[in-house]
């Protein structure tokens, strides 16, 4: 049993914490909105801090999974963050999709202080985090991934080292940029049959198990058919995260032309109200426009 410290129980951490204190760990919450931390308790036990300071002292792993750069900053530096009480030799992790700049920066200042950082997006969705099936993707010094894997095995289906810190991040902008490109090819083949009169449904039963096949395919199809897009990861969190992988491709020198086109169609979906919306929404703006 360890002692565990998770910041920030939203749709995915939620679940992921859960996880950890069934498992047997001892699990010390915080979170924002201080309900969400009392509702958690309430189904898990565990305790509850009201401070990431307070939290993370004494902890042996402490891990975070909040929204963008500047919320993962608020909560690991200053006077109330996790590094002001962090012991040496203990380990964070975090689970936020972020830029490889901050992660580097929060690199630094935990070695500094003797603490190990490993990056560690996450993929697989709130379902995936409900069926501990996530797959993370991690970037770090190697005894400290080694340290941090049987902790991260308790929720994912998959956990791997890619290399060293920001190696995590970078993988993570891989994945969304083949989502991007991917959920647009996927958009067009099914408006594509609406249009020609073909049924959506037996196109897509024939096409997913052939070379087009995908996990965007499998399991958002028919949601797309239904115009349901209420579910799932949000328009407004993919731009963040195309913003991300649009600025490191500049800095790498990577070109990424269809990433850049189907960012400005979730401009468009942000537009009409959209932001909310799943990601496969870009269907919908297909059937807007046409």
């Amino acid at each position: 049993m360890a002692r565990v410290t998770f910041l920030g129980l939203g749709v995915m951490g939620f679940p992921m914490a859960g996880h950890l204190q069934k498992g047997g760990h001892d699990v010390t919450v915080y979170n924002r909105t201080t309900r969400k931390a009392e509702n958690w308790i309430s189904k898990f036990g565990g305790r509850m801090a009201h401070t990431p300071r307070e939290a993370a002292a004494d902890a042996e792993f402490v891990i975070s999974c909040v929204g963008n750069d500047e919320d993962l900053r608020s909560i690991v530096l200053g006077n109330h963050g996790a590094f002001s009480s962090m012991q040496e030799g203990a380990l964070y992790i975090d689970h936020t999709t972020v830029s490889a700049r901050v992660t580097a920066e929060l690199y630094a200042l935990a070695s500094n202080a003797k603490i190990s950082f490993v990056d560690a997006p996450i993929s697989g969705g709130q379902a995936g985090a409900e069926n501990a099936v996530l797959s993370i993707m991690c970037g770090g010094d190697l005894e400290a991934y080694e340290k941090a894997e049987p902790i991260m095995n308790i929720y994912a289906r998959i956990c791997r080292r890619i290399g060293s810190s920001g190696a995590g991040q970078k993988t993570k902008m891989c994945n969304q940029i083949a989502i991007a490109g991917l959920l647009q090819g996927l958009s067009e083949a099914i408006h594509f049959a609406k249009k020609a009169g073909l049924d959506g449904h037996a196109v897509v039963e024939v096409i997913s198990q052939g070379a087009a096949g995908s996990w965007q395919m499998k399991n958002r199809y028919e949601t797309m058919l239904d115009d349901s897009f209420d579910h799932g990861f949000a328009v407004d969190w993919m731009r963040k995260d195309l913003a991300i992988c649009l600025a490191a491709g500049d800095e790498v020198g990577a070109a990424m032309p269809v990433t850049a086109l189907v960012d400005q169609f979730y401009k468009d979906i942000q537009n009409i109200g959209g932001g909310r919306w799943d990601t496969s929404s870009l269907f919908k703006r297909l059937e807007e426009i046409s």
